[in-house]
């Protein structure tokens, strides 16, 4: 089968109408993680009935105990469904063992520093070459997390990146037991007695996760812990980060609290860089970690705020309030 990439092996696996979506699944297998049986399904959606040529590239990052669904039902809502008909090019990743994306080998070992090392920069350069520019980068709670340390560990070139916005995304939370050397190394004696941490049973979502990113998040939140793998601090190198950025937290968010978020804002480089509080101060409703991006009022309230970031996002939301953001159509 002949490959859908220059760069490396890509197979398309379907390519579907969705009602008035089109549907292309692509499954990269770039041979680049020292696990070499990494599979990554990467979901594009468009206009099933528009011309060839597609709007600006988008790129949504799912976040944990989740997959594509999170941006994209099938009945076709989401925020991914309402940029498509917006006019953008929607590309919908999904993490290794997420969704379409098959279990590598090494899946209860994957870490967001393999995320960030591995395929964040294999899904942008797949992107970048199937479109002909830069994508904007759109990540939810883990998703931004691994945007965060793609971009702070230099892994992911920034002439791959229009823009970055991050929704629901710390790493600065405190959790004090961890600060406790023999709580820290009991957690890690108990946690490695399992492969994954089960979604529906812990009520988290539809997804598992491999037990290895719990035990990385165990070491940045350490005693002595930090953002970053043995090789480099990601923390540090977000600083000279220089692309636009968004960061928006939800204040009814006890999960990635507002503080936390406006922390990991405050750390990027960069001069041109927007925060933005959903809360009812702010004209917004009292939005929590999940439904900020997944909920009706989140149709009329934040989906339209998007869309203006990513048609210019040098340009200011804060003069703008809810009264001024058109409604999004809901597609039920």
């Amino acid at each position: 089968m002949q490959s859908s990439s220059t760069l490396f092996p890509v197979a398309l696996l379907s390519a579907e109408r969705r009602g008035d979506l089109s549907e292309d699944v692509y499954r990269i297998k770039a041979g680049n993680s020292p696990d070499r049986t990494v599979e990554l399904a990467v979901t594009r959606l468009g206009m099933a009935d528009q011309a060839e040529v597609r709007g600006t590239p988008v790129i949504l990052l799912h976040g944990s105990f989740s997959n594509r669904r999170f941006w994209y039902s099938p009945r076709g809502i989401g925020l991914g469904a309402y940029l498509a008909r917006a006019g953008f090019d929607v590309w919908i990743p999904e993490m290794r063992g997420h969704g379409l994306s098959p279990r590598n080998r090494d899946y209860r070992s994957n870490r967001v520093a393999d995320y960030a090392r591995y395929d964040l920069p294999v899904i942008g350069a797949f992107v970048s070459e199937k479109c002909g520019r830069a994508a904007h980068w759109v990540g939810h709670s883990l998703g931004g997390t691994t945007l965060a340390a793609a971009l702070g560990g230099q892994y992911l070139a920034t002439d791959l990146v229009a823009s970055a916005a991050f929704f629901g995304t710390q790493v600065s939370r405190t959790y004090w037991p961890l600060k406790i050397p023999p709580v820290e190394w009991g957690g890690r004696l108990l946690l490695k007695r399992f492969a994954q941490l089960s979604g529906t049973r812990l009520k988290r979502g539809p997804e598992d996760e491999p037990i290895g990113l719990a035990l990385e998040s165990m070491r940045w939140f350490g005693l002595f812990g930090r953002f970053g793998d043995k090789d480099r601090d990601w923390w540090a190198g977000l600083a000279e980060l220089d692309v636009p950025v968004l960061a928006v937290a939800a204040a009814g968010d006890h999960q990635d609290p507002v503080w936390a978020c406006r922390k990991l804002f405050e750390q990027l480089g960069g001069e041109h860089k927007q925060f933005i509080r959903l809360g009812r101060e702010e004209g917004f409703d009292n939005f929590g970690h999940v439904d900020m991006l997944v909920s009706k009022p989140a149709q009329v309230q934040v989906w339209p705020l998007v869309e203006r970031w990513l048609l210019n996002p040098l340009a200011s939301l804060r003069e703008e309030s809810v009264a001024d953001v058109s409604p999004a159509p809901s597609y039920r």
